[in-house]
């Protein structure tokens, strides 16, 4: 059955001031140009949507302040539009719930620990001495392995991996593929041959934590990988043995991050980006997408690296004189060296 409130009352449900019917039904949420006179949408992107704000069919639109003066319809005002957008659309599209129970086609441990409120989908296997708490979801073909535990309310979707050692807390959203806790890139040499070091540590997963589908967390070495309470990771991250994820923090798709990294509270990782081991990033640091960090940020702030895109021909001509950076520099220190003693004998009067 669809969900319908008044305007009155989806402004209350997202913290926003009305201006407009209080009484409008709401059944909805939708894009500018494709609302209907039912649904709600919202503008936060400045001039690129002012046109499509000023044609749109909705019945109110979430918006700045700032940007009521462009809005034609009924308005929930509020100072983050873009965090009312995520409050309503969680609102009229609320997770399907799942029964309790476990299919008859997978596979639990009789040694292992279900609540009963527990739901576990079609080919599932759960390992010896796992223990899984109120309220989760396993969903199918996922494999929970020996001793694993997972806190209440949590969400695994299709095919998710979780290895032995692996913690969960609360709220903790899984998205299909995903690996955790799978041995990190542990290996010794012996005179040109690969000695395999094993992987003792596990992964400890915090509190409302969200990851993306095919996303791996390599286990520890000898402690465990961390990732704090709130931390949110998409798609295809490769986050290696050690790491340590402060509270928070947002990583971008594609991003890779090598073994005993420590990343702070509160930052924010674009995607693409490579983040060698062995460095730590500060709380709040924002690094733009597609850089490289080869050396650990120890001030607040926004960091990039790399150059933009431009046509291949004027790529290369720059590139070369890249090579060229360091004679050139050598030149030039040669240069105002000259200058400076001809300065100083012209001073003197030589």
């Amino acid at each position: 059955m669809k969900l319908s409130i008044s305007l009155a009352e989806l402004a209350t449900q997202i913290g926003a001031e009305l201006e407009g019917y209080p009484d409008l039904p709401i059944v909805g949420i939708a894009s500018l140009s494709l609302a209907r006179p039912q649904e709600v949408s919202f503008f936060s992107n400045g001039a690129k949507y002012r046109e499509e704000l000023a044609n749109t069919h909705a019945a109110a639109v979430i918006i700045a302040s700032k940007n009521r003066r462009y809005c034609k319809v009924p308005m929930l005002v509020m100072d983050n539009p873009y965090l009312g957008y995520a409050r309503a659309a969680t609102l009229f599209n609320p997770p399907r719930p799942k029964k309790p129970g476990i299919h008859p086609s997978a596979w639990v441990s009789p040694d292992a620990f279900l609540d009963a409120s527990v739901s576990v989908g079609p080919q599932a296997v759960i390992e010896a001495r796992a223990k899984i708490a109120r309220n989760v979801s396993i969903g199918p073909g996922c494999v929970i392995d020996n001793g694993v535990e997972i806190g209440d309310n949590c969400q695994l979707m299709a095919n998710v991996t979780l290895c032995a050692g692996t913690r969960l807390g609360q709220g903790v959203i899984i998205h299909p593929g995903s690996v955790i806790g799978s041995d990190g890139f542990g290996n010794a040499n012996d005179a040109g041959k690969w000695v395999k070091v094993p992987q003792l540590g596990g992964v400890l997963i915090g509190d409302d934590v969200e990851i993306g589908a095919n996303t791996t967390i390599d286990k520890g070495a000898l402690e465990d990988t961390v990732i704090g309470n709130g931390v949110r990771l998409d798609n295809q991250i490769q986050i290696g043995h050690n790491v340590q994820i402060g509270t928070h923090t947002a990583i971008a798709g594609c991003v890779g991050i090598a073994g005993s990294t420590r990343i702070g509270r509160y930052c924010m990782i674009g995607g693409g980006v490579g983040i060698a081991g062995h460095l730590e990033l500060v709380d709040n640091v924002h690094v733009t997408g597609g850089s490289i960090v080869l050396q650990s940020i120890r001030e607040p702030g926004i960091y990039s690296s790399g150059t933009a895109i431009e046509p291949n021909r004027h790529w290369h001509r720059n590139y070369h004189r890249f090579k060229q950076l360091d004679e050139m520099a050598r030149r030039l220190q040669n240069l105002e060296n000259a200058m400076s003693k001809i300065n100083l004998g012209l001073l003197s009067g030589h």
